[in-house]
């Protein structure tokens, strides 16, 4: 496992981090894996573990307490707050209401009196910034978080946070986690940029796609993978996006077979290979499935590797506009682009 420097906070962090989302109800992985996943990837130097309250409304955390049970101190702990946890309007988003007994709640279920890192899991648009980031610094102050940052900021809202921490005299993001492939490579014209400019550790989701470059998506096949279940919206070729995605799959797993790598090793390899990525954020569901992941553990791809994957999906691509969660609101509301 390599090693880099989580922004500017000095914490060092694998190149593969652990993402839970799959513990519970969502991946169906019951607390025995879990648990073996946990003592795998931390026995191959993964040291980042990332959740969310809402995954599986607090299941996630619950189960990844048990997994680290007895040596927190070994590992750099993540998790998430400001997506809804149930139907009461207050208890979502990023307001100090919210914030400070999301948190309580989480260390409860996580067993833990402090967490590494805090993130507002999206932008709340009814919160202002200095709301926001004046309860994580009161929180940071308090102890019961180190640092905090963002998930799936559009490029000009992690802007606006740094300059409102700045204005406020407030403590700042200091990591920004965006969605980041081989297929979703948008972030490349706009969020990457920002984040090198302002030094934030990048921690990256769905590296392979949501199941597209794990090997398991191919031409003329039955699509094996869970998240097809789940969302088959995504994976219905009918849809102009997915069989672009498909075409493409097909080109880069050629690639891969020339380089002699497995699509994985080719799909987190690529993310890891970016000068503004942090970790790569695998979310295995199975033993199985990590290890197929940690393989690519130490993988360099070349630079005519590289320029082949450019040559299939060009940089700044998103190969599924469709599937982006930085939408700007004005975006998806035509009264908020419209003049009354």
């Amino acid at each position: 496992m390599q090693y880099r420097t989580l922004g500017r906070t000095g914490v060092q962090v694998g190149t593969l981090a652990l993402g839970a989302m799959n513990f519970g109800r969502i991946g169906r992985t019951p607390q025995d894996e879990a648990t073996a996943i946990v003592d795998a990837a931390l026995a191959a130097g993964i040291n980042l573990i990332d959740t969310a309250d809402m995954y599986g409304d607090g299941e996630s955390e619950e189960m990844v307490g048990k997994a680290i049970a007895g040596r927190r101190d070994d590992i750099v702990l993540a998790t998430k707050a400001a997506l809804p946890m149930g139907d009461d309007p207050n208890r979502r988003g990023g307001s100090r209401r919210w914030l400070v007994t999301a948190l309580d709640n989480s260390l409860r279920r996580l067993g833990v009196d402090h967490v590494d890192l805090y993130q507002i899991h999206r932008w709340d648009p009814a919160t202002s910034d200095q709301e926001t980031l004046s309860a994580l610094t009161d929180l940071q102050r308090a102890g019961k978080i180190r640092y905090f940052g963002s998930s799936t900021f559009p490029a000009y809202r992690i802007v606006q946070a740094q300059w409102a921490a700045r204005e406020h005299h407030l403590s700042r993001y200091v990591t920004e986690q965006p969605s980041y492939s081989i297929l979703q490579r948008g972030i490349e014209a706009h969020v990457l940029p920002v984040t090198e400019e302002y030094g934030l550790g990048v921690l990256a989701w769905s590296p392979l796609a949501s199941g597209w470059l794990s090997g398991a998506v191919r031409r003329g096949r039955d699509v094996a993978t869970h998240r097809a279940t789940v969302l088959p919206e995504r994976f219905d070729t009918a849809i102009a996006a997915n069989q672009a995605r498909l075409d493409a799959v097909e080109r880069l797993a050629r690639i891969a077979d020339e380089a002699g790598l497995t699509m994985i090793q080719l799909a987190l390899g690529f993310v890891t290979a970016h000068p503004g990525v942090t970790s790569a954020l695998i979310g295995p569901r199975t033993l199985d499935h990590l290890h197929a992941q940690l393989a690519a553990a130490d993988t360099v791809l070349s630079a005519d590797v590289l320029d082949a994957v450019d040559a299939v999906v060009a940089p700044g691509t998103d190969l599924a506009p469709q599937e982006k969660f930085d939408t700007p609101p004005a975006l998806l509301d035509p009264s908020l682009r419209r003049r009354r």
